[in-house]
């Protein structure tokens, strides 16, 4: 706001928006993958992409999808893997599952973790990392890959907890996305491994049975290794954050009913669900 004399009086002046925003910052982080069945390995984290400087077009309706996790299994089988992320031409990769049956973890945008002899799988590079390992002579799980680290590895008294996550503050706060979900293990003595970032927490599978924990919502996160006949968690559903500076035109429409923030000079659109945005 400027302020002009006018007359011996000041009058105030309010300076017009500078124009359609022409370049945006984006998060995009994929659907957690779902925890293996029955002892076994944590879900791995959904892809995360971040960027500023991202060219958008006006007049042009911007595609928005939303991962869901993958969803928790309540056999002796592999989880889930959780399903892509994408704004306009960047796509996040879904989180892989827990291994199992096969033994090694899903391979996504990071890797699920290993049960028994088996491997982490692949994280996507640039996305996320590797699950870690599973222990032969306990069948203790490991745990799930995350965006900031890879995943640990069952040990003899405990199951994997899930790979670090990363920190954004798109949102003017510092959040956590995208950790690992943490192994099962295979009795109660045996300490379960721990989600990260709201990532689920492994299962008992023998003794005190204790079920594996799904992760959150809208966190990327994976879900816990099974415990027993519980189950295994699912994984978190993605979640995708646009913002520019606040001096510039808001979209001329939406889909999908993002919500809207003002913080640190910028206008903040945050989407939980699938939609649209033209700017």
């Amino acid at each position: 706001m400027s302020q002009t004399l006018l007359g011996g009086f000041l009058s105030a002046t309010f300076n017009p928006l500078s124009g359609t925003a022409t370049e945006v910052e984006y998060l995009v982080v994929a659907g957690g993958g779902g925890g293996g069945g029955t002892l076994g390995g944590g879900g791995g984290a959904g892809g995360l992409l971040t960027a500023d400087n991202f060219a958008v077009a006006s007049g042009s309706a911007l595609t928005i999808t939303v991962g869901a996790g993958g969803a928790g299994v309540s056999t002796s089988v592999i989880g889930n893997n959780g399903t892509n992320s994408v704004f306009s031409s960047i796509t996040a990769t879904g989180g892989g599952g827990g291994g199992r049956s096969p033994t090694t973890g899903a391979a996504g945008g990071s890797g699920g973790g290993g049960y028994a002899s088996g491997r982490g799988g692949a994280g996507t590079s640039g996305q996320g990392n590797t699950g870690g390992l599973g222990d032969t002579p306990t069948e203790n799980s490991g745990g799930g890959g995350g965006a900031g680290g890879v995943g640990a590895s069952g040990t003899g008294n405990s199951g994997g907890n899930g790979g670090t996550a990363l920190c954004s503050t798109i949102t003017g706060q510092r959040v956590f996305y995208a950790g690992g979900g943490g192994g099962g293990v295979l009795t109660g003595p045996y300490v379960v491994g721990l989600g990260v970032a709201g990532g689920g927490n492994g299962g008992i599978f023998t003794s005190t049975k204790t079920a594996a924990t799904s992760a959150q919502a809208n966190t990327g996160s994976g879900g816990g290794g099974g415990g027993g006949d519980l189950g295994s968690g699912s994984g978190g559903s993605g979640i995708v954050i646009i913002r520019w500076p606040s001096t510039q035109s808001p979209p001329t429409s939406t889909t999908g009913s993002p919500q809207i923030n003002y913080s640190d000079g910028y206008q903040i659109y945050t989407f939980t669900s699938s939609g649209t945005i033209t700017f």
